[in-house]
């Protein structure tokens, strides 16, 4: 009997069981079966192919014996190929840096309001970095004008006031980082990405920089529009 399908998938099976239980912190007695369907709630590989994984966990049992450890069965060249493939997309995922990088358009902290809504208008870029000198302190979106505006008008502010006289730093909210950004480096993985707006319904972008710290260059903003092409990325991956 060749037994080198046995290896290969059997060789794959512990390199995904090994990496959901570092990424996630499993005990050693959860089963397999158990940690797939943990996963499932937070990884977007094993949430797609939860199924097949726990098919697998059933053939991997019918390939060694218990006892023994030896191989008592075969298993075809696709569930090879297909669980070698989902090892692939666990433990060497695609990272962000092969995606395109966008044009940022960014502004600096001391410019007024009123020529942030001019610059949108003009690059229809709805998220801009703010500096402060070569440091990032913020992000500027359509919904932070909107509702700093519309609080100023509330207060009895002319509004073409307000937007020329107001700096860009003084309406920037620390919140605004935490909920509708995630800062990833273009050496995380895509599936970061997607689990990132899976994770964050409020998400508006994910904003990458060269190590994912906040304060350092926006080197690229990857959108909900963005999903289907990082799907396919993801899809296409070999």
């Amino acid at each position: 009997m060749d037994i080198s399908n046995a290896k290969k998938f059997i060789e794959s099976y512990n390199r995904i069981d090994a990496q959901l239980r570092e990424l996630y912190g499993y005990k050693p007695s959860q089963s397999f079966t158990d940690i797939v369907r943990r996963s499932a709630e937070k990884n977007a590989v094993v949430r797609k192919y939860e199924s097949e994984l726990a098919d697998y966990a059933r053939l991997r049992n019918a390939i060694v014996h218990q006892s023994t450890g030896e191989y008592i069965a075969v298993p075809c060249d696709g569930a090879v190929n297909k669980i070698s493939r989902i090892e692939k997309l666990l433990c060497a995922p695609p990272e962000i840096g092969t995606l395109p990088e966008k044009k940022i358009v960014s502004i600096e902290a001391g410019l007024s309001l009123r020529q942030a809504v001019l610059l949108v208008s003009r690059t229809g870029h709805s998220n801009l970095p703010v500096y402060s000198g070569k440091r990032m302190v913020g992000i500027l979106n359509n919904r932070r004008i909107v509702r700093a505006l519309g609080a100023a008008v509330a207060r009895g502010a002319g509004a073409d006031a307000f937007l020329s006289q107001t700096p860009v730093e003084d309406i920037l909210e620390e919140d605004d980082l935490n909920v509708y950004y995630k800062y990833l480096s273009r050496r995380d993985s895509l599936l970061d990405v997607l689990n990132a707006f899976e994770n964050n319904k409020k998400l508006i972008a994910v904003a990458v920089s060269e190590n994912g710290r906040r304060g350092e260059r926006i080197l690229n903003f990857i959108t909900e529009a963005d999903l289907v092409r990082v799907s396919r990325a993801v899809e296409d991956y070999e």
